[in-house]
């Protein structure tokens, strides 16, 4: 049998982390599957590292906000083909 490689997934979306609501658990962190987001070095006004995304790579899959305790602390964005990055669907 003739071993397919699966197609890499293209960055189609962003991710927008609240920090203030964040509370660095690094869930997010852990189940990304492109591995974009990382934990900050900085800290929050309640004291702990928010999850921060690196700025590129997402491909918009929602893993990070459904693995998410918090409410509100993660909005993932998906862009249409072809669009600007960075304009919401």
């Amino acid at each position: 049998m003739e071993d397919k490689k699966m197609p890499k997934a293209r960055p189609v979306g962003t991710v927008e982390v609240r920090a203030d609501e964040c509370k660095g658990c690094g869930y997010c962190v852990e189940q990304c599957p492109p591995q974009v987001l990382i934990l900050s070095p900085a800290i929050n006004r309640m004291g702990y590292h928010p999850a921060k995304y690196i700025g590129e790579g997402c491909t918009g899959c929602g893993i990070c906000f459904y693995a998410c305790p918090e409410p509100g602390a993660l909005k993932v964005y998906k862009t249409r083909a072809g669009a600007v990055a960075g304009s919401a669907v």
